[in-house]
C-alpha cells in the first residue's frame, strides 16, 4: 500500500470570531476540488481539516485554501504539509495512516507564528522551502478578501490571462493586474514551480 502522498492538516484562525456559517462553505467548496469526503478529506473537531493530495499539487492545494478561505475578512488558515508514505488505509482519511500522516502533523504542531510549513523528512528539501514559504506568507497572511478572491480565481484559472480573470470577475483589467502584483502573484507562482522541480530530486 506504500506509496508517495502529501497530507494537509489545518485549523482556520479565528474560526471562533464568526459564525461557521461564514467561512465553512468556502472550506468545504475548496476541499472538494481535491477529492471526495470522507476518503480523500474531512473536517473535525468544528474547525480542523484533513486532506489528502498529489506531493505535486500539495502546495499549490495550500494556497489555494488559503486564498478561499481569505474572501472572508479575519478569517485565515494554519496548514502542515506532510510528504511520506500512506501503509495504511481507512474509508476515512483521520484514520488512515502512515509517515505522510505523522509527518502533516508533526508540522502543523510545530506552526508557531508561521501559517504554512512543509515536511518531507529530507532536511535539505525542507530548509530551503520552509524559508521561501516564510518569506512567502509575509505576502499571503496579509492579502485582504478583494485580492484573495482574484488570486483564488488566477489559480483556478491558470491558462486564463488577465483580461479573461477580468470579465469573469466583472473588474477592470487594471484592477486585477495592481491585486496580482500587491498579491505577490507571480512569486507565488514561481515558488510552486520551485517546489516541483525540487520534488523530483526527493
Amino acid at each position: 500500500m506504500d506509496r508517495t502522498i502529501a497530507i494537509i492538516t489545518g485549523d482556520i484562525i479565528n474560526s471562533r470570531k464568526a459564525t461557521p456559517e461564514v467561512w465553512l462553505p468556502y472550506l468545504k467548496k475548496a476541499l472538494n476540488t481535491y477529492g471526495k469526503e470522507p476518503l480523500q478529506w474531512e473536517i473535525y473537531r468544528g474547525d480542523s481539516f484533513q486532506l489528502e493530495t498529489s506531493p505535486e499539487k500539495a502546495l499549490e492545494a495550500a494556497i489555494h485554501i488559503k486564498s478561499c478561505l481569505k474572501q472572508k475578512k479575519g478569517i485565515d488558515v494554519r496548514m502542515g504539509i506532510g510528504l511520506g508514505e500512506k501503509e495504511y488505509s481507512s474509508e476515512k482519511i483521520t484514520e488512515s495512516n502512515g509517515s505522510a500522516f505523522i509527518r502533516s502533523g508533526e508540522c502543523f504542531e510545530n506552526l508557531k507564528k508561521q501559517t504554512l510549513a512543509l515536511k518531507s523528512g529530507s532536511e535539505s528539501f525542507d530548509t530551503p522551502i520552509n524559508l521561501m514559504l516564510q518569506l512567502a506568507s509575509l505576502s499571503m497572511d496579509n492579502w485582504l478578501p478583494a485580492t484573495s478572491r482574484i488570486v483564488k480565481t488566477a489559480l483556478e484559472h491558470p491558462k486564463a490571462n488577465q483580461k479573461e480573470l477580468a470579465a469573469s470577475l466583472e473588474k477592470s483589467q487594471s484592477n486585477i493586474s495592481e491585486a496580482l502584483i500587491r498579491a505577490g502573484f507571480d512569486e507565488v507562482q514561481k515558488l510552486i514551480q520551485f517546489y516541483k522541480t525540487q520534488l523530483t530530486q526527493l
